[in-house]
């Protein structure tokens, strides 16, 4: 009995016993009406409430006969509060939930950079659980560098840096194998080929002989396509990105003889080698063979947005590097967000961050890119935004893109407020109410005790990044309180994402992160709702977690005649 009062001392929460005897008449219970109640006017849920509060009252009430009565106790109602019901993530986008049948340029898809390396861009290692890793959180295009090997096999590595070096093979096989674990839509192999005549053909017969039927060798209905096809009807399949000679019309009545395109490398220099290779080596089979493995991503180098219109080929793709992007969408946005309608892009990282260090996804999702390619290897900011976008839709590695980034009309321009539909800011306030159970910083001193606050970060559009944080609490990661309220202005609330981080404050140095969880403003549940925290990593850290009040205020409509 003693144990059972600590146990009940020790998880105490005030706060939510103060929110359920505003509730309850008796201070005891919720009944099955006074629970509707609390979930109509503070957590809105609006269809089926009453069958939601019985399902509730089943799945978290732990006494039985509170459970005959279909009534919550206290114990039951913090327990509805900390489940998957209670977390601010909406669970039913948890779930697949988005159109599939879309074509591909029609989503963001989670994207990987140089997957074989999992340190920096120089010395790292190279190794085959870059591309597990990355499978797994369902990242669905994946980069291989390859280059002549010895015994004429092929090998995959950071070309000229000290980076070890993985056989092709072996990248291959896992790639066979760990592919659809995570997700059943396609995976884009984006290949950088570095190798001879003679590897080239290694290299087809090696894709073809591991990957079998999942390797996607021709268009889906056999034509040349007019639009990209869905992610539904690529399902198990694995597509090629890489250069391709001739066009693919070509390919399906029989060889073209067009010398073939370069495309933006993501270095010059290696560029400028492949075309004197291409003009000196004879194209033969090898690299045919090869180049009949390219369907829909067959990359091209930029030659503005106009060229790429006249020319009109959905099955092509132009790599830019993150400067070049920026650039872009600095000069002619709104060409920008149209092009990506139609066509993929992909972005990579620039050539500087050798440290494998990491650009905002964000500016890029703004312009509609689809492939934003990052160091999955270095966590931060960068990456929990890309976690947190795409953690929606059964983490399937594909999130629709709002209706105005798919209309090949579309006026939008991040930069360019007049061009948002829309009939003002949506106001998202949030009470910042507790903490619970917060972790210690690691390689702190034994003892040392944090000092929490909480800051909240919106992402999108140019005009809609802000943050603001609260105070700190002294000595207290057990059970901070804070009760602030931070408030946001969002224009485009589709495509922001907002930023839960607790950092230990320290006044003498930088404040060390304590914890973070990021999701897509899409998926907020208003309410009284827990935040369960991640790790620098991304990985969970339960129990820890924040307690919080959201409400989302839609602007007042157009004047009702």
């Amino acid at each position: 009995e003693e144990f059972v009062l600590f146990y009940k001392a020790l998880t105490e929460r005030k706060e939510v016993q103060s929110l359920f005897q505003e509730f309850s008449e008796d201070g005891k219970k919720l009944t099955l009406l006074e629970l509707v109640d609390f979930l109509r006017q503070e957590q809105l849920e609006e269809e089926g409430t009453e069958e939601l509060a019985m399902e509730l009252i089943d799945k978290y009430e732990p006494s039985e006969t509170a459970r005959a009565r279909h009534a919550l106790s206290a114990d039951g109602f913090l327990m509805y509060l900390c489940s998957p019901e209670g977390s601010i993530f909406n669970s039913q986008h948890r779930a697949l939930w988005q159109d599939m049948t879309q074509p591909l340029c029609h989503y963001f898809i989670s994207s990987s950079h140089n997957t074989y390396l999992i340190e920096d861009q120089i010395r790292g290692q190279s190794s085959i659980e870059g591309y597990i890793r990355a499978l797994k959180r369902g990242c669905r295009c994946l980069e291989v560098d390859c280059w002549d090997g010895p015994n004429g096999e092929p090998i995959v590595y950071h070309g000229h840096t000290f980076t070890s070096k993985i056989p092709f093979r072996e990248v291959v096989s896992t790639l066979g194998k760990y592919a659809f674990q995570a997700s059943d839509f396609p995976v884009i192999l984006s290949l950088e080929n570095h190798c001879s005549m003679e590897q080239q053909e290694v290299l087809a017969q090696q894709l073809k002989d591991i990957l079998g039927e999942q390797l996607l060798t021709a268009t889906t209905d056999g034509r040349v396509p007019t639009q990209l096809p869905s992610p539904e009807e690529l399902k198990h399949k694995i597509l090629l990105k890489g250069k391709k000679i001739g066009r693919l019309e070509d390919t399906l009545d029989g060889p073209g003889d067009e010398a073939p395109d370069v495309s933006d490398d993501d270095n010059g220099a290696e560029a400028e080698e492949e075309k004197r290779r291409m003009k000196v080596g004879d194209l033969g089979w090898g690299l045919s063979a090869l180049s009949d493995c390219v369907v829909y991503c067959k990359n091209v180098s930029f030659r503005g947005f106009q060229e790429a219109r006249n020319h009109s080929r959905p099955s092509e793709i132009s790599s830019l590097s993150e400067a070049k992007a920026r650039k872009l969408i600095r000069d002619a946005g709104n060409e920008f967000v149209r092009h990506n309608t139609w066509q993929l892009t992909r972005i990579y990282p620039s050539g500087m961050r050798t440290d494998s260090s990491n650009y905002s996804p964000q500016e890029m999702w703004n312009a509609g890119c689809q492939i934003v390619a990052l160091n999955f290897q270095t966590a931060g900011m960068e990456m929990d935004l890309c976690d947190g976008l795409f953690s929606q839709n059964g983490h399937c590695g594909y999130v629709l893109k709002p209706p105005f980034m798919r209309d090949e009309g579309t006026l939008f321009n991040p930069n360019d407020p007049s061009t948002w539909q829309g009939t003002g800011p949506v106001t998202l306030t949030i009470q910042v109410i507790s903490g619970q159970q917060l972790p210690k910083v690691a390689n702190t001193k034994d003892g040392a005790i944090i000092d929490p606050l909480v800051r909240v970060e919106i992402h999108g559009v140019p005009a809609d990044q802000a943050h603001q944080e609260t105070k700190y609490i002294e000595n207290n990661g057990f059970n901070p309180h804070w009760d602030e309220t931070l408030q946001f202005q969002l224009h485009v609330p589709q495509l922001a994402l907002v930023r839960f981080v607790v950092e230990d404050y320290d006044k003498t140095s930088r404040n060390d992160f304590v914890g973070q969880f990021t999701l897509a403003f899409a998926n907020i549940k208003p309410g009284y709702r827990h935040i369960h925290l991640l790790s620098k990593d991304g990985t969970s850290i339960p129990p820890s977690s924040l307690f919080v009040h959201i409400r989302i205020t839609e602007p007042p409509g157009p004047e009702q005649d």
